[in-house]
């Protein structure tokens, strides 16, 4: 189902001005109301909190409630505020009647700690484009269903986006996540400064300011956050903004290291323009995964498709065979849990305080398979046959273990196993990836001389070789049944439409259902 469905935006525009009339006729009578669509962590309550607080210290009556949602990134929940004029309610002689909850077309403000979340809001008709001031932040924070699609799952950011411009009043948005790290706060401070920017409730920065120093806790960090978001507000864009792509990779400079700069001196020399970007980032990326050896037989590789003389066949080849030649094994898990890149990384997130000791622990679960793949080839196979060495493996391999790479034996224990780089072109693993990785070469060589478009789709089921475990075998599985059909395939005029379906049938169905279904359409 499409994220955004042309029906729910008309709907909700006809909504909005259903709401904007009537609003106009009770403008004076009707509470403000205000929508949190936050992540959990991410301080979703304190900043109801505040708002609440702002509006009781100002003449207003409040009140916040929130109902949690389900947890398809860390949890998400949707807190609502309707505050009223404490006078008004006086001078009326009753007290107002404030909703528990916000009802499509009814709300002024929706506030999202994430481009998703935003999006979300739109499709559920709670932002209108006659009432409603939509605040959000423009990064991104990946679904479950985004993160375990088979290809690359994510939504287009840009298209949602643009969706969310199109339906609001008022659109203020900017990455929050960017200026929560370089202020060195929280989401919520952000959003409560773009609130004040916007200038969307009646109250002045001095008096939300005073909130946060009511609140006593992080007040000066918190302060920064605020003066972030509420500068970030003031120049938001109006309009839906351009996507744009990172600049492509750029040769790296001389180095020091012969081997390396043999290396570098081959890609100057025997690839073109179009495809040298992409072929230095994929010698970036084995020089860091193996040796300048492995990097070395990665252009040996590209040189045989690069005789064809087509570049975009050439740079295709060389995103994937750099992706496949990195296959994720159990050697390559443990060298990145310990570098130190990401324990600053999780610091950094983290900000624990000074005084506080901060423990990360990983969740280790390595199946039979996995550990005759990280053994030397002979020792794997012989694992893998019945007898009472498997058996014994299995039954030590039935439940995971929690490894804290904080602790000096925790973290010894994987700084062992990422050593074993030296000796992975030994296991068993490294032996099959090769013999794979020959074969689709082989064919794409031999199918670009006769079907171009072909070879190029060949290439490009290589996306579904990904991960471990049970990840790469479902992958691996698809992968096999396509190049048989790619075999089949050959010498027919629509061959490559024909692959590209069934490559689409794959990514849909990580179970394989709608691919069989589409191979056995073939016969």
């Amino acid at each position: 189902m499409p994220l955004f469905e042309a029906e729910r935006v008309e709907q909700a525009a006809q909504a909005g001005a259903r709401s904007a009339d009537t609003g106009r006729r009770n403008a004076a009578v009707r509470p403000l109301s205000i929508a949190i669509f936050a992540m959990g962590g991410e301080g979703g309550g304190v900043l109801a909190d505040w708002i609440v607080d702002l509006a009781e210290h100002n003449g207003y009556v409040a009140q916040a409630t929130s109902v949690a949602g389900v947890a398809q990134r860390t949890g998400a929940t949707i807190y609502y505020i309707e505050m009223f004029p404490r006078e008004r309610a006086e001078r009326d002689g009753a007290a107002p009647l404030l909703a528990l909850m916000p009802a499509p077309g009814d709300v002024d403000v929706v506030v999202a700690s994430e481009l998703m979340e935003a999006a979300r809001a739109v499709q559920r008709g709670f932002v209108t484009p006659d009432r409603t001031t939509l605040i959000a932040s423009t990064h991104r924070v990946l679904s479950i269903p985004e993160k375990s699609a088979m290809g690359d799952g994510a939504r287009d950011a840009a298209l949602m986006e643009q969706a969310c411009a199109s339906v609001a009043r008022r659109f203020v948005r900017f990455d929050m996540a960017e200026a929560v790290e370089r202020t060195g706060s929280v989401i919520s401070a952000v959003i409560f400064g773009a609130l004040s920017g916007e200038g969307v409730l009646p109250f002045g920065r001095a008096q939300f300011e005073d909130t946060i120093r009511r609140g006593g806790v992080g007040v000066e960090g918190s302060l920064r956050a605020f003066a972030e978001g509420f500068d970030r507000a003031k120049a938001s864009p109006e309009g839906p903004r351009a996507a744009t792509r990172p600049a492509p990779a750029e040769a790296p400079p001389a180095h020091a290291d012969p081997r390396v700069a043999r290396l570098l001196a081959r890609l100057r020399e025997e690839f073109g323009e179009a495809a040298r970007p992409t072929a230095t980032e994929g010698v970036r990326r084995l020089l860091d995964y193996q040796d300048p050896e492995y990097a070395a037989s990665y252009l040996d590789r590209l040189a045989r498709i690069a005789r064809h003389g087509d570049e975009r066949l050439l740079e295709a080849v060389a995103r994937h065979l750099a992706l496949w030649m990195s296959y994720e094994d159990t050697i390559r898990v443990a060298d990145l849990k310990t570098r130190s890149r990401r324990f600053e990384r999780v610091r950094a997130e983290v900000r624990p305080g000074r005084d506080t000791l901060l423990s990360i622990d990983e969740f280790m679960h390595p199946r039979l398979e996995e550990i005759c793949d990280t053994v030397p080839a002979w020792m794997g196979r012989w694992l893998l046959k019945p007898g009472p060495a498997r058996r014994l493996v299995e039954r030590l391999t039935t439940k995971g273990r929690v490894v804290p790479t904080t602790t000096l034996g925790g973290f010894l224990m994987l700084r062992t196993i990422a050593s074993m780089r030296r000796w992975r072109r030994s296991t068993l693993r490294y032996q099959r990836e090769s013999e794979q990785i020959e074969q689709w070469l082989e064919r794409v060589d031999r199918v670009a001389s006769s079907d171009r478009a072909l070879a190029l789709e060949i290439v490009r089921c290589q996306r579904l070789v990904k991960g471990y475990g049970d990840t790469h075998e479902r992958g691996s599985r698809s992968f096999a049944t396509l190049m048989a059909c790619s075999e089949r395939l050959e010498g027919r005029e629509n061959a490559a439409s024909m692959l590209r379906e069934l490559h689409e049938a794959a990514l849909a169905d990580d179970a394989g259902n709608l691919l069989r279904e589409r191979v056995n359409a073939l016969h």
